[in-house]
This record gives C-alpha cells, structure tokens and sequence, in this order.
C-alpha cells in the first residue's frame, strides 16, 4: 500500500547542542537518499531541520531546487520533492526535529497543513503553509478560510491544547471543510498543537486520503489522571476504527517500550519489530514513529503513526 510520506526523519542535538544530527529514519527502499542522510549535520538554521530549529515553528517546503535543503540531488533522484520539518521544543531548548518527505505524482493525495493564529483576526486560525498533493482545488479553499477557536480540526486542537483525531470526515459535524474533503477523498485527520510559544499558536494538520493514507494506523496517547501510566485515548486504523478499544486494556509505564522512552525524555522516537524498543502490542506494523506534545515541559499527549 502506498503511503502519502515517503521517508520520516528525526534529527537530535548533538552532544554539545549546537549542531542537529541524524536520529533515525524510515526511507522505505530508497537506500542511496538512507545513506546520503545519516552522515548529514546542520547547524543552527541551516539546512530544513536547522531552519525549522531557528523559527521555532514548523516549516513547509515545497520546493528543494535553488533552495536550502541540502540533499537536493539526492533528493531528486528519490523522486522526493517537498519536505516538511517539525521541530519539538520542551520551553525555549530544542529536544528534536521531525522532518517528512514527501513526492509529487498524480496517485498522492491527502494534505499536511501549518495553521497559525491569524494577527489581523483575533481567535482564528489561517493555513501558513501546507503540502496537499495533487488536491489542488481543495488547496485553494484551505488557503482561503479562518477557522474560530474551538472550531474544525485545527481550531478544536487549539482550543484543547490536546492531539484531535476525526476518523470519519464525511460524518464529522465539526470538520468545516467537510464536503470539499469528501470530493477530495479525504478520509479522516489529526490536529496536533506543535508549538510551546504563548504569543503564537501553530497547528499541525494531517488529512488522509483513502488510497494514499498518512498512515495505517494513528493513535493518542495520554498519561492518566495519576501521570503513572499513558493509555490510548483515541485511535485509527485504515482497517478497524474500533483502534482505540481493541488498546483501551493496554498501559505503558514510563521509560517502557518506545512510548515509555517518549515520555521519559521528550524526544520523538522512530521504531520497529527489528529494535528491542518494540512494542509487542503495536502487532506485526513493520515501523512506528511517536510525537511528544509538551506545553510548558511536560507531556500532554504522544501521537503514534504506525507505517
């Protein structure tokens, strides 16, 4: 089945905090852009994880020629041609940067979407930036709409400071763009808070297509009422929306499995049934990668894609 990304990185801190080296990643066959990567450094603002470190919010970019990615070639050779870079702060001090990469061919649709609040319109989100494929139509009317606090997918993010799961669009009364999603093949979304800065909100957007899914299955993670264990509030698998209850008996402790480790450090994992950080619960998925939300340096909530 084909997936919407291509390739998913993690990009950490070296040790002395400077510089971003490669963490893991998940490139699928392309080997060569594998290998061209891992012995990649970018400094502060240098490079996509770099500038996405320095602006302090997630960056879109949808072009790499003449750019300031720094794989270009390698890049264009994988037939990769748009990147999109997340950086995970805990306060003002960087704990990692997620980048996706994703290829333009007429058979990817869906969309990965920046929302910011709006200066001129006070308690209203508006598109920064985004990636949406070949869903062009449906890309013009996202760039051309506001969406209220507590409203949509990106404004109900918000408005909790929680991860936002709509596992059917089609039905969803609380999706404002639901029927040019519907004509789009838009199937289902998450909205994940992505930034720690009071003065500015950033949500992140991810609108699977049907025969392109973002991914096979995603699922909230949240600590408990104690903050003694993390339980699955919500899920999605492209097969069973029944996700969440086939989890709702499942714990993580902190520091346990590839989840654990999120929690206990804050940094964003990638994992598979190849590591011992494997979840055994996660079934015979192949690779996993988990988000942390953090506000004021604590963990809100870990979003997982399962590949």
């Amino acid at each position: 089945m084909k997936t919407f990304i291509k390739v998913t990185e993690i990009w950490i801190p070296d040790k002395d905090r400077t510089q971003l080296e490669f963490g893991s990643g998940l490139y699928g066959g392309l080997i060569d852009f594998k290998e061209a990567s891992e012995q990649q450094l970018f400094a502060y603002n240098e490079g996509l994880p770099g500038k996405a470190w320095a602006a302090g919010h997630p960056i879109v970019l949808t072009k790499f020629e003449h750019s300031y990615f720094k794989r270009t070639a390698a890049a264009k050779k994988a037939g990769l041609t748009c990147g999109i870079a997340i950086p995970i702060f805990s306060g003002d001090f960087l704990m990692a940067v997620v980048v996706f990469l994703c290829g333009d061919d007429e058979h990817h649709a869906g969309a990965i979407e920046v929302w910011r609040t709006n200066p001129a319109l006070e308690n209203q989100l508006h598109v920064m930036d985004g990636y949406y494929g070949t869903l062009h139509r449906f890309e013009a009317i996202s760039r051309n709409i506001s969406v209220p606090k507590g409203q949509g997918l990106p404004g109900l993010a918000w408005q909790t400071g929680l991860p936002v799961l709509i596992d059917d669009i089609s039905k969803a009364e609380t999706f404002i763009r639901t029927s040019d999603a519907k004509q789009a093949g838009i199937s289902m979304g998450i909205g994940i808070p992505v930034s720690d800065n009071p003065g500015q909100t950033y949500i992140m957007t991810f609108l699977s297509a049907k025969a392109t899914p973002i991914a096979k299955r995603i699922q909230i993670w949240i600590p408990d009422a104690q903050g003694k264990q993390l339980i699955c509030q919500q899920g999605y698998s492209k097969n069973s929306n029944d996700l969440a209850k086939m989890f709702e008996t499942i714990t993580v402790n902190k520091g346990e499995g590839a989840l654990g480790r999120v929690w206990l450090t804050g940094v964003p994992v990638i994992t598979g049934d190849h590591e011992p950080d494997y979840n055994p619960e996660l079934d015979s998925l192949s690779s996993m990668l988990a988000i942390p939300v953090i506000e004021q340096g604590r963990l809100k909530a870990i979003v997982s894609f399962l590949f």
